[in-house]
């Protein structure tokens, strides 16, 4: 991780960027979180850590990690821009309309037909990104009521 982190400040510098505790503590939750943050999330956990970092400071920090490819910026539909550290293998998105959970899922068979239609149509893709919403298995479950978080 440290390499990783690293690598990241030395681009920042490179970049014309300062180096600074608090981006450092910023990007180090990041990447160590497990799921899809907020920034309002990421701040929260941060602050426990280092009391002084704003939420401007991990936005800032976000749009420079998404800026660099370190970083996806991500639109469920529910009003909140959410973040994931795309050092992590691709995978696609099953996200909940009733109480929010995002599912993360690989499936090689729908990457090959992806892969089909690009070529069938020569289309040359740069990148794709596939999020099925609907309702997860307890929602489901449970009717129109759903598991509200």
């Amino acid at each position: 991780m440290k390499a990783i982190i690293d690598g990241i400040e030395a681009r920042i510098l490179m970049e014309g960027g300062k180096r600074s505790r608090s981006r450092f503590v910023v990007i180090e939750t990041f990447l160590k979180s497990k799921v899809h943050v907020t920034v309002d999330e990421l701040t929260s956990v941060v602050r426990k850590k280092f009391s002084r970092v704003g939420a401007a400071t991990v936005y800032r920090t976000l749009k420079l990690l998404v800026r660099m490819g370190y970083a996806n910026e991500l639109d469920f539909g529910d009003g909140s821009k959410r973040y994931e550290s795309s050092l992590s293998a691709h995978h696609d998105h099953l996200v909940c309309t009733e109480c929010g959970d995002v599912i993360e899922f690989k499936d090689p068979e729908i990457e090959k037909l992806q892969d089909l239609v690009t070529r069938r149509h020569g289309f040359l893709p740069e990148a794709h990104r596939l999020d099925i919403f609907g309702r997860c298995r307890l929602c489901a479950a449970e009717g129109t009521g759903g598991a509200k978080k």
